[in-house]
């Protein structure tokens, strides 16, 4: 229908959907579906059928909340969503970093009129959407990222008739969260008519919009505060806690950790939270669940990198990480013969003597050789999990630039 241009060129099927959800079935895993309907819009409004919606004609991250057709659009999402997940208990609207919200022209128009502000604005639009979730689907509670109502005032909250339509979902990343700020939020949350908050912590993807290798030990902390919020909380209050893995910080960067390469994260982030914390006795149970012999972390450098599934790609990806690109500078940069008798100006005009070619050339063909190999183990790992053109993306951003630098040296030694 009219949503086609937004399908990704890889989508899933209406039938690997069905079998997705069955198979979360059987493991015990409830889902919850998540629809952007303010923020993080890009994916819709890029789109030139789809520009016109824009809040800012420049930017395509937010919504404009004051025409009919957005509504319809959003409702339009999320019922195709609804219809292939009949028995959900939850769905979540998004609604997170609403970017410049305020500065469209509608909408200045609108805050020019008395009373009206840009937290009236966007607590208005939150209503439209949840409540047009709770009409359709009587049995279904929206949930929102709570990051935009964080700062609107309890009067406004309470009046806005926002709390008895969704539950917040409160998302903080940091290793270093501050448990008693979150208490208070919590609090401040409850007063204004808020029946259910949620956490969202993160086991991957939330400290580097580039990060290649998970950094276990930021993580498992930032689930160990989330759990002392939890202890000086009131019982009744927390629904559930999402371990967000993010794999782009928006839709146009590039991609952060793979999922693979976060499995022991998320082991050591979920075992935490099952047993409320961490010791050496759960850090072996992980062990074992993941074959792993040693698992750091605080550093990457854990002895074995585990027998689960899609292990072979942690393993192939530590490599590429820590020796790839360091292994090429230390030849092409730090090699006195390389920075000496082989510079950009000796390669262009082909002038090399003899000796120089002897001392280095050998190191160079089998650096090549050796990064070749595992470049090709990881691809054909990586096929195996990803669409292609996901494997492509990878390699390009974190492979191409330090071997075709290394190719090039080699193929100019043979022309020299």
């Amino acid at each position: 229908g009219p949503l086609e241009p937004l399908r990704a060129p890889h989508a899933y099927s209406p039938g690997e959907v069905r079998a997705v959800l069955s198979q979360a079935r059987a493991q015990g895993l409830e889902v919850v579906p998540l629809v952007q309907a303010f923020g993080h819009m890009e994916f819709v409004l890029k789109h030139k059928e789809f520009a016109h919606l824009r809040e800012v004609k420049m930017f395509p991250n937010a919504l404009n909340p004051h025409k009919e057709e957005s509504r319809a659009l959003v409702k339009a999402m999320i019922d195709q969503v609804m219809a292939l997940h009949e028995d959900v208990k939850w769905f979540h609207i998004g609604c997170d970093e609403v970017y410049y919200l305020g500065e469209g022209e509608e909408s200045k128009q609108w805050l020019q009129q008395q009373d009206n502000t840009p937290e009236k604005l966007c607590l208005s639009h939150i209503k439209a959407v949840a409540s047009c979730v709770a009409s359709s689907y009587p049995g279904v509670t929206p949930i929102v990222w709570d990051d935009m109502l964080r700062g609107i005032s309890e009067e406004t909250l309470a009046e806005s008739g926002v709390p008895q339509l969704v539950q917040p979902m409160i998302w903080d990343y940091a290793a270093d969260l501050d448990v008693e700020g979150k208490v208070h939020l919590i609090e401040k949350y409850r007063r204004c008519g808020f029946s259910k908050v949620w956490f969202a912590s993160a086991f991957k993807g939330a400290t580097g919009v580039n990060q290649s290798l998970t950094l276990i030990g930021h993580h498992l902390k930032n689930h160990l505060q989330w759990l002392k919020v939890a202890s000086n909380s009131p019982a009744d209050v927390l629904e559930g806690i999402a371990l967000t893995g993010w794999q782009r910080y928006d839709h146009f960067s590039v991609l952060c950790e793979l999922l693979p390469v976060a499995i022991p994260s998320l082991a050591v982030c979920l075992q935490a939270l099952e047993n409320g914390g961490y010791s050496e006795k759960i850090k072996e149970n992980v062990e074992k669940l993941l074959g792993m012999s040693n698992l750091e972390t605080e550093t990457f450098m854990s002895t074995s990198l585990g027998t689960f599934p899609g292990s072979n790609i942690l393993t192939l990806v530590t490599q590429v990480s820590f020796y790839l690109k360091s292994s090429v500078d230390e030849l092409l940069e730090r090699n006195r013969y390389v920075t000496g008798w082989f510079s950009p100006y000796h390669r262009k005009r082909k002038i090399i003597h003899p000796i120089i070619m002897h001392h280095f050339q050998p190191d160079a063909v089998s650096l090549l050789s050796k990064w070749n190999a595992v470049v090709q183990d990881l691809q054909a790992a990586m096929e195996q999990v990803f669409h292609k053109c996901t494997v492509e993306e990878w390699m390009e951003e974190n492979v191409h630039p330090s071997l075709q630098k290394l190719q090039q040296v080699v193929d100019d030694l043979d022309k020299a």
